[in-house]
């Protein structure tokens, strides 16, 4: 399996005490099928995602983020300028119920799927928010894999991301 740890240009808001971010490239089959499916299935237009979790080398949940809240309601995160990763209760379309992670985990476990040791690969985000750690570290989630060079691509701040073209 290919995979790096590495020290990336931005320090990731919420990494808990005891767990690592490991990175692959677009070619590894597990993140190209992810990106595939967060253009096919997420409900956040600006930031899609999906996560997979993988065990014994087959996918056995999937899981993309977003709700049409946002389609119809200003969010409130953004209206009082709320930095990335707080104040997710505030706004129902940003709420952690929504994000990819948990949805993948609940995908799989409806599946009959037992996630304990299961490694979980995530396209578009460049970190995993403090609930979605805590349901991967009570899920039993081994390892979480983001794509190479995610805190640039998917991080607003960085001038150099591919927000608005994460397909092209």
């Amino acid at each position: 399996m290919e995979s790096n740890q590495k020290n990336t240009k931005y320090q990731s808001p919420y990494v808990p005490p005891g767990q690592t971010i490991f990175y692959v490239p677009i070619s590894n089959k597990y993140m190209a099928e992810a990106k595939e499916y967060a253009r096919l299935h997420s409900l956040d237009k600006e930031m899609p995602n999906t996560s997979l979790i993988v065990k014994d080398d087959k996918v056995i949940g999937r899981g993309a983020n977003g709700s049409v809240y946002h389609q119809t309601h200003e969010c409130e995160r953004v209206k009082r300028h709320i930095p990335t990763g707080e104040g997710y209760e505030l706004c129902e379309g940003c709420h952690p119920k929504n994000h990819g992670e948990g949805r993948a985990i609940q995908d799989a476990k409806d599946r009959g799927h037992d996630v304990s040791g299961a490694d979980l690969y995530m396209w578009g985000h460049w970190w995993c928010c403090e609930p979605c750690w805590n349901k991967m570290i009570g899920a039993g989630i081994k390892n979480v894999y983001l794509l190479e060079n995610s805190e640039i691509f998917f991080n607003k701040k960085d001038s150099e991301n591919i927000i608005g073209h994460q397909f092209e």
